[in-house]
């Protein structure tokens, strides 16, 4: 059976066993590039977070070099200048300071129109003290703490502790890739990317515990006559579920995409642009996280289970075809890992065959008995 046709039927049969250590190995590597990024480069965090001011000028011609040298005189030449052109052909000059340049606000304007050759009423002031930017700040640190206390204490009741523990691994990976791929990019942090960053948090957990469901219901076969592992059958329930879950990503990104490519590119809404680059780059982490980090790390914690571990020990490291072996199970098809057990040899025959009672091998009925003669 081709891929298409394997994908088409909901159980494309990957052999996610041998990828799974491999691909842990991946994530740390991953891990730490975006631990580094934040360390030695840290998030470009907006106004709302760290306070300052952002002013803008509509200008055609204005450089970075001239507002730069019309800042000097006020102290603020080390601001943040860029120069921002909308789709419409629409071109300005952005400048953002710290805290300590809230307190220039009004030389600030004045340079810039100076430099643009406009009125002062023609410059846009966008200003946030610091201890707002505080206030914002702790309020998204108290939001992800609430989410993930939420998260670990209903998946433990609803499932159970090791299975939180691996949708919360699965929740920091996605976290770090994410918040990582900001520092790397240096991507603006706004409170718009906080509220991307839970949504796409809300993605993931869904995927996470779609497999975890499936992989319970499945826990029965393990140590049965089907001779599987835990790690054979959660191979098994990540393919039952895997086209689910890449249908609901695939469906949850497309209007992400045309978000940002519409919305932001096309008709230049930045406000767009940073909450759509959040969500597509976390849902694609949080897909990758729920298949290759909350599963490895759920089998690390159920594989030292005394019953799993004895099973494991008694298949004597055997693998089987879990797909296709509970697929057939679940089709109502005869168990192919079935095998007739041996019989010690008897003296009569070769060991392991075993000899049937000649009765039992009597498919016809006995020969009725003969009519006395009438006399």
């Amino acid at each position: 059976m081709s891929l298409a046709s394997r994908l088409y039927s909901g159980n494309p049969g990957f052999d996610f066993r041998p990828s799974w250590r491999r691909q842990m190995i991946i994530s740390a590597v991953l891990i730490v590039i975006c631990g580094t990024a934040l360390v030695v480069q840290g998030l470009n965090l907006g106004i709302d977070f760290e306070g300052g001011g952002v002013w803008e000028v509509p200008s055609a011609e204005l450089s970075v070099e001239d507002t730069r040298d019309a800042l000097r005189d006020s102290g603020n030449e080390g601001a943040r200048i860029q120069i921002v052109t909308t789709t419409t052909g629409d071109r300005s000059v952005k400048v953002q300071g710290g805290v300590e340049a809230v307190d220039e606000s009004d030389a600030i304007v004045t340079a810039i129109a100076e430099a643009a050759g406009v009125d002062r009423g023609q410059v846009s002031v966008n200003t946030v003290g610091p201890s707002w930017g505080d206030a914002v700040t702790d309020a998204a640190v108290r939001a992800l703490l609430y989410f993930f206390v939420a998260i670990t204490l209903y998946l433990t009741i609803r499932l159970e502790w090791k299975m939180a523990v691996g949708s919360f691994a699965a929740v920091i990976h996605t976290i770090v890739l994410t918040v990582g791929s900001y520092a790397l990019l240096q991507f603006e942090v706004t409170p718009a990317t906080v509220i991307a960053f839970l949504t796409i948090l809300g993605y993931s957990l869904y995927d996470t515990v779609i497999v975890f469901d499936k992989l319970r219901s499945s826990a029965a076969f393990v140590g049965t006559t089907h001779r599987m592992t835990y790690t054979d059958v959660a191979n098994y329930a990540t393919n039952e579920v895997l086209m689910r879950s890449v249908n609901t990503s695939l469906v949850a990104t497309l209007p992400v995409l045309s978000m940002l490519v519409v919305g932001s590119w096309m008709m230049g809404a930045i406000t767009l642009e940073e909450f759509a680059i959040a969500l597509t780059v976390g849902q694609l982490v949080g897909a990758y996280s729920t298949i290759f980090v909350a599963v490895p790390v759920l089998l690390w914690l159920k594989e030292r289970e005394p019953r799993n571990r004895q099973v494991r020990e008694a298949l004597g490291g055997h693998r089987s075809d879990a797909v296709s072996v509970l697929g057939d199970a679940r089709d109502g098809a005869p168990d192919r890992s079935r095998r007739p057990s041996p019989r010690p040899s008897d003296g009569s025959g070769s060991a392991g065959v075993a000899t049937r009672p000649i009765a039992s091998t009597m498919s016809h009925p006995p020969r009725p008995r003969k009519k006395g003669k009438k006399r």
